[in-house]
């Protein structure tokens, strides 16, 4: 398996152009300044947009499991609504993104064929919270998410995805389609815009914050 890292500059990863290992890039040092640190996962059906949204948000060169798709995915994984995609990450995508000077968020992007869904034990564990990425054209692949969040009990906000001519339906009626609570944020996103895609983190972490504040109801 290649575990590839994203980078425009040639050979100055590690084993480029010098023929030996470098450190790390000066923008991908942590901002001395960081005072804390969340992890939060970004989980999905099958070619929703995950490995998409943490490549354009992340400010480090963002860590890929992508492989290319094979027969041994025919017949078991379901590619209605992606018949074009031809690569699909086997293990987890990672990146990271500074809100601000004192909190970072560690993004680890998730499987989303149901095969690869045992790695999930691990990519969750130490997460505070999740994005649940949704793709209009098929709502069917997320349910099975959301149920598992639900059971898990991590707290996590839905982002519809834009894709080019995807079906556009009210929220409120999407929210009926996943069962939601009317507590769970549901927001426009568009993967592939870094704006757009950290806007749809600070909704989560503001999400994260107004759940610790809240005061349980007395009986």
């Amino acid at each position: 398996m290649d575990y590839r890292i994203s980078d425009g500059n040639g050979g100055n990863g590690a084993g480029g152009g010098n023929g030996g290992l470098v450190g790390p890039r000066t923008e991908d040092i942590l901002p001395a300044s960081a005072a804390a640190a969340v992890k939060v996962v970004i989980v999905g059906g099958f070619g929703v947009g995950k490995t998409t949204m943490v490549g354009s948000v992340s400010e480090i060169r963002p860590l890929t499991t992508e492989e290319t798709m094979t027969q041994a995915g025919v017949g078991v994984d379901d590619l209605a609504g992606v018949e074009r995609k031809t690569e699909t990450t086997v293990a987890m995508d990672f990146g990271r993104i500074s809100l601000n000077e004192r909190l970072v968020l560690y993004l680890f992007g998730t499987p989303g064929q149901e095969r690869f869904w045992f790695l999930w034990n691990g990519l969750f564990e130490g997460a505070l919270g999740a994005v649940v990425l949704l793709d209009t054209r098929r709502l069917e692949v997320s349910f099975d998410v959301v149920g598992r969040l639900e059971e898990r009990g991590v707290p996590f906000v839905v982002a519809v995805n834009a894709f080019p001519e995807a079906p556009v339906y009210p929220m409120a009626e999407l929210r009926a389609a996943l069962d939601l609570s009317d507590a769970v944020p549901m927001i426009d996103c568009d993967a592939r815009d870094r704006g757009s895609s950290r806007d749809t983190l600070i909704t989560l972490v503001s999400y994260l914050q107004a759940l610790t504040t809240m005061t349980p109801e007395t009986p």
